[in-house]
């Protein structure tokens, strides 16, 4: 188990576990879709009487439907390529969350994509034009989408919301990041706790973080120079690697949200290594039209805020603090103070 004593880090290494490969899984889809509709747009719409008729539009949609394939062929093997150049020059010298690109490109590949389609509508059938006039302003809210997640990979977002999260009169406690990936939560956690330590703990097998975060985390806490005070530890958010009342306070980021019907164990889990009287500062996607911009209608499918205060109070926790910031959706949650 990982003792109170072993969450200093030693020496000026931050150090990890066994390595795990980086899993390609469903986000590749998001490319091979965008190639289908690319073609489409390439080959079948200029086809059509009202477009092949009109030099302008024709060669608009071989424009926009190649644009489209040649976005989905980057969001397909675009990751691997920056893999690839990144390991054969030194490390990186600017902070790298590693976003996967069909999470940071998809929304605007799906944005022209429906921008083409609303105007091919609005062409080959008239009557259909309220459908035409839908798939457009759907195409508007992919795009704000993708403004979104542009933003997720820069350091001047990495934040958090201005909450009382530390005992009180503690300055310099012991802090764990649970499902930490690239470390955006840490540098965050470690720019307004200056004294205090922090251990980031993740599986390293995200399929949307080049990699799985690993490598990244690592660069990211030497560019920031806090080696010193930062430990990674690899490991499940459902059966965490440390004692009970190991922490002083807890923070997750846009991690806890991805363990599906497993979430009121990941609760508990983080209730576990919390002392007693420790806060946990939850900050996950709940519907809300900022998640329909960059999911679509999967954001409806999202738990709801209130479906986290109930799990949270069914493992023990009490709810101090609740509100919003870029977006998001986030929970103070308090254990006990006797247990």
């Amino acid at each position: 188990m990982f003792t109170n004593r072993q969450l200093a880090v030693k020496g000026n290494r931050v150090s990890f576990g066994q390595k795990h490969s980086h899993k390609h899984g469903h986000l590749v889809w998001v490319g091979v879709l965008g190639l289908v509709a690319g073609l489409a747009l390439l080959i079948y719409v200029p086809r059509l009487a009202a477009v092949s008729h009109v030099l302008l539009l024709f060669a608009g949609f071989h424009l926009v439907g190649a644009a489209v394939v040649l976005a989905s062929a980057y969001v397909i093997g675009g990751d691997r390529l920056k893999s690839h150049l990144r390991s054969r020059r030194q490390s990186g010298t600017e902070f790298d969350f590693g976003w996967a690109s069909a999470w940071t490109y998809g929304p605007w590949i799906a944005s022209l994509i429906l921008a083409a389609t609303g105007i091919a509508v609005r062409l080959a059938l008239p009557r259909a034009w309220p459908l035409a006039v839908l798939v457009s302003l759907i195409a508007v809210i992919f795009f704000v989408g993708g403004l979104i997640t542009r933003t997720t990979g820069q350091y001047d977002y990495a934040v958090l919301p201005m909450v009382d999260l530390m005992p009180a009169g503690l300055a310099n406690g012991v802090i764990l990041d649970a499902g930490c990936g690239a470390g955006r939560t840490t540098l965050a956690l470690a720019r307004a706790l200056k004294f205090s330590h922090i251990v980031g703990l993740d599986a390293f097998d995200s399929e949307y973080i080049e990699g799985g975060g690993r490598s990244l985390f690592e660069n990211n806490m030497r560019l920031a120079r806090l080696v010193d005070r930062v430990q990674a530890k690899q490991g499940s958010l459902l059966e965490l690697p440390f004692d009970n009342d190991s922490f002083d306070a807890a923070v997750s980021g846009h991690a806890m949200d991805h363990l599906g019907q497993m979430k009121k164990q990941g609760l508990g889990e983080i209730l576990r290594v919390l002392k007693p009287g420790g806060r946990f500062l939850l900050v996950v996607w709940v519907p809300s039209w900022t998640m329909v911009a960059v999911l679509g209608v999967l954001a409806f499918f999202l738990t709801s805020g209130a479906s986290w205060k109930r799990m949270a109070a069914d493992v023990g926790f009490t709810v101090t603090d609740e509100g919003k910031f870029n977006g998001v959706w986030f929970l103070v949650l308090k254990k006990p103070e006797v247990v």
